[in-house]
C-alpha cells in the first residue's frame, strides 16, 4: 500500500502545497463534498474535498460514518474555519464499506453506559481516542521514569500458590474436573492431581516476587495485570487490573516517599506534554459533565487544574495519628457530614475522610504514614511504638488514595512474629522468609493502580472507562 502521512503530522506542519496519502475512518461526509477523515492519531479530522462532479455516484453512496478510506491528494491552507488545512482529493479508494444504518456510532453524542456495552467500537469516539492515548503515554512514562534510574524491569509470574495481600479473594487457575474434581478422603479437592499439583490462582500482586529479585538486583519493578475476585460493583474497582510494584533495596520509608511522588509528578508531566489536545479535549469534557452535577458535588478544579495542582505542589507529609486529630476536629465530623464518623484512633480512612484532607484542609496532596498494624499488611516494618508500622499512603484530590507502600519488615523473629499473628502459614512461604535468613537488608516499595493514574489524568468518573476491555462482577465481554 502507499505510504500514508498521519493527520496529527499534518496538521502539526508549516508546511503545505504538497502530495501526499492518508488512511482513516469517516466521521462525517457533507454535502457529497466535504469528508471529515479520522485516523486515531488525533482527534482532530481533516477535512477531505471531494469533487462530486466527477466522482462515480457509487462510491459517493458508499462515504458513509465509519468507512474505512485511502485518499491521495494536495494538503492546502483550508478556505473554511475551523481547520488549518484540508486536502484536495485527486484519488479516493474505499478500503472497507461501513452500513451506515447499522453502525452503533451514528455522528451524536452516546452515554458512556451505551459505549461500554460495544467497547469494542468505542476506540473511535472523541472520548476513547483521548482516553487511550493518554494512557498509552502514560505507561511509557512509567517505564521511561523507572530505566532512566537504572531498575531492572521484572516480570513476575501471573499464576501464582500464594496471596500477598492475605485476602483470600483470589480466581481460582485450575483444569480439574468442574463437576466431578478428584477429591481427598476428607472430601477436600485433591489439588495434587491438578496442572500444578497444588492450588493456584491468578495474582493479586507481584510484590513478594519483586522483594526476591531486589535482593539480588537492587531496584527492579514491575508492570503488569493483576487479578482480584471482589464483588465489588463500584467505579474504583475492576477485577482485572494494571499495577506497578517498585521494590528498592536499601531505601527507607522516606526514599520510598520521594521515589512514588517523583513517579507521580513525572508521569503527569509528560501526559501534560504530549497530550496538551487531547487533555483540553478531556478538561473541556469533564466541564460540561460538572455542570449537570448540583452544586454541591461540584468538584472545585477543572481536569487542568487538578493536574497542575499535583504537578506544582510538594506532598504534604504527615502520620496516621496527625491526620485522625485533624478528621477528628473537623468541622464535618463535628456536624457529623462525614457517612463515616471518625472518633478513635485505629480506624481505616475513608475516601471521604483522606478527600477532605487533600481538598479541604491541606489544598495539597498528601502522604501518610506510620498507620495501625491491625489495618495493614504482615510484610510492612514494625515502629518502635509496637503499634503501628511504616506504612505510606498517597491521597490525591478527587480520587483519594492512588498509591500503597511501605518500608518492609526485614527482621525474620518480627516478621515471622506477624505471619503467626495473621495466620500466615510460614512453612508454604518459606522463599519468602529465605530473603531475611540469607543476607536482609532494609528495603521499602510501593503498588500503583495503573487505572487509578489513568482515572485521575483524564478526569474521567468510572474505572470501567480508561481501559480498553473492563472486567468487572458478570462482564467479561469481548
Amino acid at each position: 500500500m502507499a505510504k500514508r502521512t498521519k493527520i496529527k503530522d499534518i496538521l502539526a506542519s508549516e508546511q503545505h502545497d504538497y502530495q501526499t496519502t492518508v488512511m482513516g475512518w469517516v466521521r462525517t461526509f457533507r454535502n457529497n463534498q466535504f469528508i471529515a477523515l479520522n485516523d486515531g492519531s488525533t482527534n482532530a479530522n481533516l477535512q477531505i474535498v471531494v469533487d462530486f462532479n466527477t466522482m462515480e455516484e457509487a462510491t459517493l453512496k458508499r462515504i458513509t460514518t465509519g468507512a474505512a478510506l485511502s485518499i491521495s491528494g494536495k494538503i492546502v491552507p483550508s478556505q473554511g474555519k475551523g481547520q488549518k488545512y484540508e486536502m484536495i482529493c485527486e484519488q479516493l479508494e474505499i478500503l472497507g464499506d461501513c452500513d451506515a444504518e447499522k453502525f452503533p456510532l451514528q455522528p451524536k453524542k452516546h452515554s458512556l453506559e451505551f459505549l461500554r456495552e460495544i467497547a469494542h467500537l468505542r476506540f473511535r469516539t472523541n472520548t476513547f481516542g483521548a482516553i487511550n492515548r493518554v494512557r498509552n503515554t502514560l505507561s511509557y512514562a512509567i517505564h521511561e521514569y523507572f530505566q532512566s534510574r537504572g531498575f531492572v524491569y521484572l516480570h513476575t509470574p501471573v499464576i501464582t500458590a500464594s496471596d500477598a495481600e492475605g485476602a483470600g479473594q483470589m480466581f481460582s487457575v485450575s483444569i480439574l474436573d468442574k463437576n466431578n474434581p478428584p477429591r481427598n478422603e476428607d472430601g477436600s479437592i485433591n489439588y495434587k492431581e491438578d496442572f500444578f499439583g497444588r492450588a493456584t490462582n491468578l495474582t493479586v500482586s507481584g510484590q513478594l516476587e519483586a522483594e526476591l529479585g531486589a535482593m539480588a538486583l537492587s531496584e527492579v519493578y514491575t508492570f503488569g495485570p493483576t487479578f482480584r475476585a471482589e464483588n465489588s460493583n463500584t467505579t474504583r474497582h475492576l477485577a482485572e487490573f494494571w499495577m506497578i510494584e517498585p521494590e528498592v533495596a536499601f531505601n527507607d520509608l522516606n526514599d520510598n516517599m520521594d521515589l512514588a511522588e517523583g513517579l507521580l509528578k513525572f508521569c503527569i508531566e509528560q501526559a501534560m506534554s504530549k497530550n496538551a489536545d487531547d487533555l483540553a479535549f478531556l478538561d473541556q469534557r469533564l466541564a460540561e459533565e460538572e455542570k449537570q452535577k448540583p452544586m454541591n458535588e461540584r468538584s472545585e478544579m477543572g481536569l487542568l487544574e487538578s493536574l497542575q495542582f499535583v504537578a506544582n505542589n510538594e506532598f504534604v507529609r504527615l502520620t496516621y495519628t496527625e491526620a485522625i486529630d485533624i478528621l477528628r476536629e473537623s468541622t464535618p465530623n463535628k456536624k457529623k457530614k462525614f457517612a463515616y464518623p471518625v472518633d478513635a484512633w485505629g480506624v481505616d480512612l475513608q475516601s471521604e475522610h483522606e478527600r477532605y484532607l487533600v481538598e479541604k484542609h491541606f489544598k495539597r496532596p498528601v502522604i501518610l504514614t506510620d498507620y495501625p498494624k491491625d489495618i495493614k499488611a504482615f510484610y510492612m516494618r514494625m515502629n518502635v511504638d509496637g503499634k503501628t508500622v511504616r506504612a505510606m499512603d498517597i491521597l490525591f484530590p478527587g480520587i483519594g488514595e492512588i498509591v500503597g507502600g511501605s518500608q518492609r519488615e526485614e527482621r525474620l523473629h518480627l516478621l515471622e512474629q506477624r505471619m503467626e499473628e495473621m495466620h500466615i502459614p510460614t512453612e508454604e512461604m518459606y522463599w519468602y522468609l529465605d530473603t531475611r535468613r540469607f543476607g536482609t537488608c532494609p528495603h521499602a516499595g510501593f503498588g500503583l493502580g495503573f487505572e487509578r493514574l489513568v482515572l485521575f489524568v483524564t478526569g474521567m468518573g468510572n474505572i470501567r472507562d480508561v481501559i480498553p476491555f473492563p472486567r468487572y462482577p458478570k462482564n467479561a465481554a469481548f
